[in-house]
């Protein structure tokens, strides 16, 4: 985020910041809401359960909206002077903006859930003035977690994990959740890096991204993400050393608010394990 100020009110900036041992007390209750979600995933995972379609023809179902309870109860006794913005409840707070605000996606690939595909995942960021200084990728049914932090390597049940080195295209195994939800004009571009990879793979939603950061995945590529389905992936991805983007290069922001909305076509979001790679990447996609 840019600091377009004097070098005084640079400090008072940085100085603002979360230091190590607060962003730590905020990964405790990240966890332990990470917890509580898979508590009420794991519940209904495989079963019959009721199916509503969504204003925008998007699918919940019970899970969702009793996941994201049991992750605001956790947060809300921890940290009830924070916002929470969560993708089925809304923006949770009596002021109109907060300092950290925590983003939930409850289950991100709610097809794959509904269809018992263990290939979706819980979403928690938390962000510090607009910026993600945490996020987590938690798949409850293979009990698999992903945890970054702003200043730390992101780790996967408690082991350290990196990206891999891939400097070719021709070389880059690469994800989509599915072309066939992108616009006319981004399948046009996705196919212009998709026809020049090794190979390419659709489904995952988050947990390709996830697969990124643990090396087995080179290039992850999505249209139309809302930013309860990015947010967390930062901290994630980055702190694996991976670089993620949206499709022209330039930093994911997003600014939460009580008035904050869909947007009519979503974000592009573009991450790779290796800094050329990405660039690559964007210069093949042509994106206006």
């Amino acid at each position: 985020m840019a600091l377009n100020s004097s070098p005084s009110n640079q400090i008072e900036a940085i100085s603002s910041f979360p230091d190590q041992s607060e962003l730590d007390r905020f990964a405790a209750v990240a966890n332990k809401a990470a917890d509580a979600a898979g508590v009420a995933i794991r519940k209904y995972f495989r079963k019959p359960f009721d199916i509503i379609d969504k204003e925008d023809s998007t699918a919940v179902t019970i899970a969702d909206r009793e996941t994201e309870e049991a992750m605001v109860s956790v947060i809300q006794e921890c940290f009830p002077s924070h916002a929470i913005l969560g993708e089925e409840g809304g923006w949770r707070c009596k002021e109109e903006f907060a300092d950290y605000v925590w983003v939930l996606d409850p289950i991100d690939g709610t097809e794959s859930f509904i269809t018992g595909k263990p290939l979706f995942g819980t979403l928690i960021a938390l962000l510090h003035k607009g910026k993600p200084v945490l996020g987590i990728v938690d798949q409850p049914i293979l009990r698999e977690r992903w945890i970054g932090i702003s200043g730390k390597r992101t780790v996967m049940n408690g082991q350290e994990v990196s990206t891999r080195s891939c400097s070719k295209l021709s070389q880059a195994y690469l994800y989509t959740t599915s072309p066939h939800h992108f616009s006319e004009d981004a399948e046009v571009a996705f196919a212009r890096v998709g026809f020049k990879v090794k190979a390419q793979l659709y489904g995952c939603d988050c947990y390709a991204y996830a697969l990124l950061a643990l090396g087995c995945v080179d290039i992850v590529m999505d249209f139309g993400l809302e930013p309860f389905d990015f947010l967390a992936l930062i901290p994630v991805v980055e702190g694996a050393g991976g670089v993620i983007a949206d499709w022209k290069g330039h930093q994911l922001q997003w600014d939460p608010t009580s008035h904050s909305c869909p947007t009519p076509e979503g974000f592009t979001v573009l991450a790779a394990g290796d800094k050329e790679l990405h660039q690559q990447a964007v210069d093949s996609l042509q994106w206006t």
